[in-house]
């Protein structure tokens, strides 16, 4: 090796040593980061609510089907062929009480009419010639002497069986002719109630008798609604105690079929005295007026249809001095939970009811209380707590207080 090699091989060896010192000195002199406890907790942040205390009306939400009160099959009372057939009776026909419906060919039942005057005539005729016999016994009992006859001796003398005779036999063609007329009337069938057809099964030509059905007629003036309710809800109801009494404020809606805010007012009229089999809840009857919407200050309002599935709003009866509270902020095993001096309070509360949307509260809480209505993962008593508002306030704390160095610093 040449002496320049040499020393270029020394001068790199120097340049490397010296760079090694230079970092270890500078890795012996680095100041050291120390931890400090600045770990901070921060408290959850919440949603609360205030607690609101009062007199309240509970709704209860049940489910119900539409019925009628007044259900008929029609059946003549007279047997005959039809003549005439009102055009109002189709299915879906509107006819009002008293209006015809059908007509049974009536020339027989006149005839018989006619003969059952005769008959009623001709024993009046009767009664007429017996009146004159009966004079002229009584002429002949004076001649013989009433004292020497008994009692049953002077009847057949006076003729009185014959009389009797005759007067049952004017009763009977009285009766035969009374007959007679309500026959003819029954020709004519009639709308017994305001009623819509439903079903028509005779027309024009058809014979009928008393087994053959014509059709079936529901009442229109008013409708039930049959509906569930469990038995605890039951005395928040008001159940009218009168066959005319008005109950329980209802509100029917159809949320599948009807419009956004439609709905057609009813009030309870009955309970039923017996459980639904299936799912033993309490039977209540809604009666609801004019369920076609004819009158006019129906008009434009949805029109109920018989076996019709829909919703019903039952206004119970007024609470007093109780604690209203949404559904959703009870909490498991009947609590609620609450914040008080910024930490989570679990609170166990007395449920009187539960309707709809609200639970009604007479134990647990306060009127001061703040509801926590935000759902937290970490569930535990006294776990802290803040809200949005508190979290503002304390921010400009922070500001403040920075400004307040600032001047400081400035100052000096």
């Amino acid at each position: 090796m040449s002496k320049k090699n040499i020393i270029i091989l020394i001068s790199c060896l120097l340049i490397l040593g010296i760079a090694a010192l230079v970092l270890i000195y500078i890795f012996s002199t680095e100041p050291e980061a120390q931890s400090e406890g600045a770990t901070k907790k921060t408290a959850m942040l919440v949603s609360v609510m205030d607690v609101e205390k009062g007199s309240f009306t509970p709704e209860f939400t049940a489910t119900g089907t539409v019925r009628p009160v007044e259900d008929l099959q029609l059946s003549p009372m007279v047997s005959g062929q039809i003549t005439y057939r009102a055009p109002a009776f189709v299915p879906g026909g509107i006819v009002r009480k008293g209006q015809q419906l059908l007509k049974i060919q009536a020339a027989d039942f006149k005839n018989q009419v006619k003969l059952r005057e005769s008959e009623l005539k001709q024993a009046r005729t009767n009664l007429e010639l017996e009146m004159g016999r009966q004079r002229i016994a009584q002429q002949d009992l004076a001649l013989v002497g009433a004292d020497s006859l008994t009692n049953e001796q002077q009847n057949l003398v006076l003729r009185q069986p014959q009389l009797n005779a005759v007067k049952a036999q004017i009763e009977l063609a009285e009766a035969n002719l009374e007959q007679a007329r309500l026959n003819l009337q029954r020709t004519s069938i009639t709308a017994p109630f305001d009623a819509q057809i439903v079903t028509q099964n005779v027309t024009v030509g058809s014979q009928v008798s008393p087994q053959v059905n014509l059709g079936r007629l529901v009442g229109i003036n008013e409708y039930w609604v049959e509906a569930t309710v469990p038995i605890e809800k039951l005395k928040w109801l008001v159940i009218p105690s009168s066959a005319n009494g008005k109950g329980s404020a209802v509100r029917i809606r159809n949320k599948g079929s009807w419009a956004e805010g439609e709905f057609r007012n009813g009030y309870i009229a009955k309970q039923i005295g017996a459980l639904e089999q299936q799912t033993r809840l309490a039977r209540i009857l809604i009666k609801i007026p004019d369920p076609l919407a004819f009158w006019a200050s129906n008009q434009g309002l949805p029109k109920l249809l018989i076996d019709e599935f829909v919703e019903v709003q039952i206004q119970g009866r007024s609470t007093e001095n109780l604690i209203k509270i949404n559904r959703d902020y009870l909490r498991n095993n009947n609590t609620v939970w609450v914040m008080e001096n910024e930490e989570l309070s679990i609170r166990d509360v007395t449920i009187e009811l539960i309707d709809a949307e609200y639970v009604y509260i007479s134990k647990g809480l306060n009127e001061t209380d703040k509801i926590v209505t935000t759902n937290i993962a970490t569930v535990t008593e006294g776990v802290a707590l803040r809200t949005e508002a508190d979290t503002l306030n304390s921010n400009a704390d922070s500001v403040n207080q920075e400004q307040i160095e600032k001047e400081i610093k400035n100052n000096n």
